[in-house]
């Protein structure tokens, strides 16, 4: 599971002295925890690797729009900060699809629904985010559809 291969290389980041490592993990595991929280009055997904995959896509992309805010702002170092959190959240997510397995899965999906147009998104979107789920973040997903139905 993810989760408890977060918990041990929080570990070995605290033995092994990376300070940089062991307070990003920490982060992935507070809001992990926060989620958890949040599931146990709403709907949780069933796998728990879903649920902790779902939480670091959405830290990889808090991250990546903060970087861009700060290389718009000057702040270099700030924005090299962020890019390397999102190094380390990403060993942790599943093997993420090339962009033509991506398209090509897409593809198939579109044409078995037979989708035509942008109308037809939300359909094909709901089985790429079921049948791709954690090989391909949401917003890589999204364009690739939209491209696809254009």
């Amino acid at each position: 599971m993810i989760r408890d291969d977060i918990k041990a290389a929080t570990i070995a980041a605290m033995k092994g002295g990376d300070k940089e490592t062991t307070g990003t993990l920490r982060m992935v595991q507070a809001a992990i925890k926060n989620r958890d929280i949040e599931a146990r009055t709403g709907g949780a997904p069933k796998d728990d690797d879903a649920l902790v995959t779902e939480v670091l896509q959405k830290m990889i992309k808090q991250r990546r729009e903060s970087a861009e805010i700060y290389r718009k702002g000057g702040r270099e170092d700030r924005a090299e900060t962020e890019e390397s959190e999102i190094a380390i959240i990403e060993r942790f997510l599943p093997t993420q699809l090339n962009d033509a397995e991506a398209e090509a899965k897409i593809r198939e999906i579109i044409a078995e629904t037979d989708a035509s147009s942008m109308k037809d998104m939300g359909r094909v979107m709901a089985l790429v985010k079921e049948r791709l789920g954690a090989s391909i973040e949401p917003a890589r997903a999204s364009a690739l559809v939209k491209t696809a139905l254009s």
